[in-house]
């Protein structure tokens, strides 16, 4: 054991920077979940304006076919609520810190479903090309998190809204791991700041948008942090003026007779 002065402080150094990315961390998460909420709230908003505007014309027409389509838009409101409460109350579950088999493709469903709103008033579309996949191993609501912010940015970087394609994939390098791509046709990374991107506190923005989300320079820092402790990579590809493209690899959850193999 060294009796060098310089190790220990070098060690305290070290748990110090690893207590402040733990920090970091936490707030990050706590801002991913506030803009989640006002984007839910917004969406709910809208949900009880359809309902009671359909409930007044339901209650000021008589004839069957008018009250029958207020009562099924009524009906199609109320299972969209629903559906998004099941997610958020899902998300509220999930709050262990482990890891468990994950199906992906629902996951990705449900953080879109989230952020629906949003997409759609920026005018955003959104392409799936899912392929059949295994569940990986995951923690839901940290790999969500990673979702929340690449989606984010994906659509603040279309400021004059457009396609977004979300790829998920088996891993042809590697067979024991999935893919997620998440692909915009923005404005892009020039190639200088791209050695940086993951950088903490480097931002490629001038500062928050006109929601307030963005500019931290935390958001894609942490999103390597999540996806290295899960023993998964992260890398970008961008092109001035043509988009940009954030590849996620994350492990298989082994099957019960591959683990005792």
């Amino acid at each position: 054991m060294s009796n060098d002065p310089r190790d220990a402080e070098i060690a305290e150094l070290k748990e110090r920077i690893r207590r402040l990315e733990d920090s970091l961390a936490a707030t990050q998460s706590l801002t991913a979940v506030g803009e989640l909420a006002g984007t839910t709230a917004h969406e709910f908003n809208n949900i009880l304006t359809l309902t009671i505007n359909y409930a007044k014309m339901g209650l000021r027409r008589r004839d069957d076919e008018t009250r029958e389509k207020a009562f099924n838009k009524i009906l199609d409101a109320s299972n969209r609520a629903a559906k998004i409460v099941g997610v958020i109350l899902g998300m509220a579950r999930n709050r262990k810190p482990g890891r468990e088999p994950i199906d992906l493709v629902s996951l990705v469903e449900d953080v879109l479903l989230l952020l629906e709103r949003e997409l759609t008033k920026y005018r955003i579309t959104i392409e799936r090309k899912f392929e059949e996949i295994k569940p990986v191993l995951a923690n839901a609501n940290q790999i969500q998190q990673v979702l929340v912010n690449l989606l984010v940015n994906a659509r603040q970087a279309s400021p004059n809204g457009g396609r977004l394609i979300i790829k998920i994939r088996p891993c042809e390098e590697s067979p024991q791991h999935v893919e997620i791509v998440i692909r915009d046709f923005g404005v892009g990374i020039p190639k200088e700041k791209l050695p940086r991107i993951f950088d903490a506190f480097y931002s490629t923005k001038q500062g928050p948008d006109e929601t307030g989300k963005g500019g931290s320079g935390l958001g894609l820092s942490l999103c390597k942090r999540i996806i290295e402790e899960h023993s998964g990579k992260i890398r970008v590809e961008s092109t001035v003026n043509k988009g940009t493209a954030f590849i996620i690899r994350l492990p298989i959850a082994q099957e019960e007779d591959e683990k005792e193999s």
